[in-house]
């Protein structure tokens, strides 16, 4: 697979009253075409801040945004106001997590999707109302023609958040990124989506960036996961690898604290313990040694996301996976 997108030392701080707080703290990684990545991580973690970086939805006088993130030879970080703008919705599109508030609430949703083809297509407005209602039909909205003349607040929330992938497919972009599209939807509801979202990864060719807390979502569709805490990716690899072998103790806490279908049914799920970083004061070394049950006083030094353990591309950012290592070695 060639890669689509590809991520070195991105970082992502906003100025606080209290100090400059780093969001994303130098993340690195590549997007294959037509994979799907999961992001995870608790809230807080990054993983919005990450991805909204790179689309430009969350620059401002107070922001600041480094690294590189190159598109098809477009440095997303360096590009300027107009350059995002052709890439937004065409290259790059997004499924945000409220679909409600996403939607112009005072237009039809099929004119929402025409607006996206003709803002990036030379097209009449016929043909775009035409390959709206294709659009809505392709993602699974039944009547399409007389649902295009709906508003969203009279759709139900699966049905806003099939129109919200209608608009982000409508330029064929190269990457979607889904951001909790899942959220507050039904179980069935939930499922019907991801199917959705899978179907068009298919047949449209797109990687897809999944942004979720749901591990049960991510066992579901991820080809690969990325494991976020503290704005730093701690674990990335496929998903057979981080869920069945997993490396990093955060990831180990965050599959432990789930609930179980088979063996005994304990009385209380275990949990990870203490609270993720909030404050702009970060630890030196590894940012989740004060939660971590096997810190050490090594953990005072910074780990780099490194192959420890298993195959090149299942990478951890843990010192003592280096010591397991070492012994092993030796």
């Amino acid at each position: 697979m060639s890669t689509v997108l590809s991520i070195r030392d991105l970082r992502v701080e906003f100025d606080v009253p209290a100090g400059r707080l780093p969001a994303v703290n130098g993340v690195s990684l590549d997007l294959q075409a037509g994979e799907l990545l999961a992001l995870v991580g608790e809230s807080g973690s990054g993983k919005s801040a990450l991805t909204m970086g790179l689309t430009g939805l969350n620059r401002g006088p107070r922001s600041h945004i480094s690294g590189t993130a190159d598109y098809q030879g477009t440095d997303l970080v360096a590009a300027n106001t107009r350059q995002l703008q052709k890439i937004r919705g065409a290259g790059i599109a997004v499924v945000f997590q409220d679909a409600l508030a996403a939607l112009n609430p005072v237009q039809r949703v099929g004119r929402q999707v025409a607006e996206m083809i003709r803002q990036h297509q030379d097209i009449s407005k016929a043909d775009a109302t035409r390959k709206a209602e294709d659009l809505l039909r392709d993602v699974g909205i039944a009547n399409p023609a007389q649902s295009a003349r709906a508003y969203p607040h009279q759709l139900s929330g699966g049905m806003r958040q099939r129109v919200m992938i209608a608009i982000a497919l409508a330029n064929d972009p190269g990457v979607l990124i889904a951001d909790e599209p899942t959220t507050a939807l039904d179980v069935t509801i939930q499922a019907q989506v991801l199917a959705l979202l899978k179907r068009m990864q298919s047949e449209h060719g797109s990687a897809i960036v999944l942004i979720t807390h749901d591990l049960g979502v991510v066992a579901e569709v991820a080809d690969r996961i990325a494991v976020m805490y503290a704005g730093r990716i701690v674990e990335i690899g496929t998903r057979d690898e981080v869920l069945g072998n997993p490396q990093h103790p955060y990831t180990i806490g965050l599959l432990n604290s789930m609930p179980r279908i088979e063996g005994p049914r304990p009385k209380r799920l275990r949990a990870i313990p203490g609270s993720p970083l909030t404050g702009v004061n970060r630890p030196e070394g590894c940012a989740f040694a004060p939660r971590c049950p096997q810190a050490e006083d090594g953990c005072t030094q910074r780990p780099e996301l490194e192959q420890r353990h298993g195959e090149p591309g299942h990478l951890d950012a843990c010192l003592r996976n280096d010591e397991a290592r070492k012994a092993g070695a030796a």
